[in-house]
């Protein structure tokens, strides 16, 4: 992992600690003092981290983290995506601007429990924090954020596949982060292997269609996929996600402009959400 990265994950940690003190307080509006004050920094550091981590100031980000800016952020969606819609989903931001394409493993491999299939895994750290990383020769099959639960996570990539053969790499791992954590990735250079129901799937691939920097409920989310009246299943799908950030669940939020829940944590999901809305500026 190369310096910048292991700088941005320290960012995200004081980035993360600020998102849940700005979340406690949301309601008298801290200032940059207040939270600087409240993270043991002063506002020049703070400032500073912010810059170096989201390429913007404090001051802007913060308005990333407020109600009123998700609620804008779901007005200007509905107007792209009724564009996705007229235009048979086809629209901005179609599989991350074809910087991301996946296929579903197929019904033979899930029955097998990976039989016959080499898998390689590893630790790495991200912007967000540590994650454990999954990949098969044909692409990325796992992405899931750790908060000291490493043994955990790995567990449940075994219990998932318990008929393949895992060989672990870090490095390779820390190696697939900085590719896929690059602001400025190629398009297609990226390839998923996803493992779900035919509904979960289905799920997936509307959410790829969600653009970067972008925003959308669960109800303009089941409307892409086809099933307007499922928003609940929608949700379960989303929670069944076992490829953090590549398929961006952190996109969907309520209707009213609160975050919902998040497999991997309120936090990390606002903060990759205000990361993605700073580099789209």
């Amino acid at each position: 992992m190369n310096d910048s990265v292991l700088d941005s994950v320290q960012h995200y940690q004081a980035v993360a600690h600020a998102i849940h003190y700005i979340r406690a307080n949301a309601k008298r509006q801290p200032t940059l003092k207040n939270i600087a004050d409240a993270m043991g920094f002063s506002e020049y550091h703070l400032q500073r981290v912010f810059a170096a981590w989201a390429g913007v100031s404090a001051k802007r980000f913060l308005q990333y983290v407020t109600k009123a800016r998700a609620l804008e952020a779901l007005r200007r969606s509905q107007d792209i995506l009724s564009v996705s819609l007229d235009a048979g989903l086809s629209g901005p931001g179609r599989l991350h601007d074809l910087m991301v394409s996946c296929e579903a493993m197929s019904p033979g491999e899930i029955k097998t429990l990976g039989k016959g299939l080499e898998i390689g895994f590893g630790l790495a750290n991200t912007p967000f924090g540590q994650a454990l990383l999954g990949w098969t020769p044909r692409g990325i099959c796992h992405l899931v954020f750790c908060d000291g639960d490493e043994s955990v996570q790995a567990e449940l990539l075994v219990s998932r596949w318990p008929e393949s053969t895992l060989r672990r790499d870090d490095q390779a791992a820390s190696l697939l982060s900085d590719r896929i954590f690059d602001k400025e990735l190629e398009r297609g250079k990226l390839h998923l292997v996803i493992r779900g129901t035919n509904f979960q799937i289905k799920v997936w691939e509307a959410l790829l269609r969600v653009p970067s920097s972008r925003v959308v409920s669960y109800q303009q989310l089941a409307t892409l996929a086809g099933v307007p009246s499922a928003q609940r299943a929608v949700g379960s799908a989303l929670a069944a996600n076992t490829v953090g950030y590549l398929i961006p669940c952190h996109r969907v939020i309520r209707s009213d402009g609160e975050l919902g829940s998040f497999r991997w944590g309120v936090a990390r999901k606002q903060a990759i959400q205000a990361w993605e809305a700073c580099a789209g500026e």
